[in-house]
């Protein structure tokens, strides 16, 4: 991940509980194309990513984490005029996967600045669509969402699964 990518994580690290720097131990980041098929390339990036890191105990959980908030970042944040299958005009949305000794976090960018929003009140679990943001604050430890900042145009949601001793 270059400076870009650092850049771009700096208000997620703030957001997060506090994490030593040196603690950190890897981080992997990819481009994902304005596609639905985008979400299948997200799960093998993450899939290889984890069998590197010996987390694939934890595949499944992330696995389905992952594929929400790049559905969510797809259906939801492409500029209006385009839609995800369009083609490569729209800004892509990008995956970090970072990990620390006890933590690891799931970080999607998407071009967008409107916040995520969550289902209210009574909510239709059997409904085909709406409940990713339900289903990442079940899978994940916590999970939250920052503007970017600096040249860098959106915000990035992510979610944070604890890994080991803390």
């Amino acid at each position: 991940m270059g400076t870009n990518g650092s850049t771009m994580l700096e208000p997620l690290r703030q957001g997060l509980p506090p994490i030593d720097p040196a603690a950190v131990s890897n981080s992997a980041s990819c481009a994902l194309p304005p596609a639905y098929e985008a979400v299948r390339g997200a799960r093998k990036f993450t899939r290889a990513t984890l069998a590197q890191w010996d987390l694939t105990e934890r595949f499944d959980d992330v696995a389905l984490v992952v594929s929400e908030l790049v559905t969510n970042a797809l259906r939801h944040a492409l500029p209006s005029e385009s839609t995800p299958d369009e083609g490569r005009n729209s800004p892509p949305v990008r995956l970090h996967l970072m990990r620390w000794t006890s933590r690891l976090v799931c970080a999607v960018r998407d071009p967008s600045h409107k916040s995520p929003e969550t289902r209210e009140g009574d909510e239709d679990f059997a409904a085909e669509s709406g409940r990713g943001l339900f289903l990442v604050d079940s899978f994940s430890d916590s999970w939250g969402w920052h503007p970017l900042a600096g040249t860098l145009q959106g915000k990035v949601v992510w979610a944070l699964f604890r890994i080991g001793p803390e």
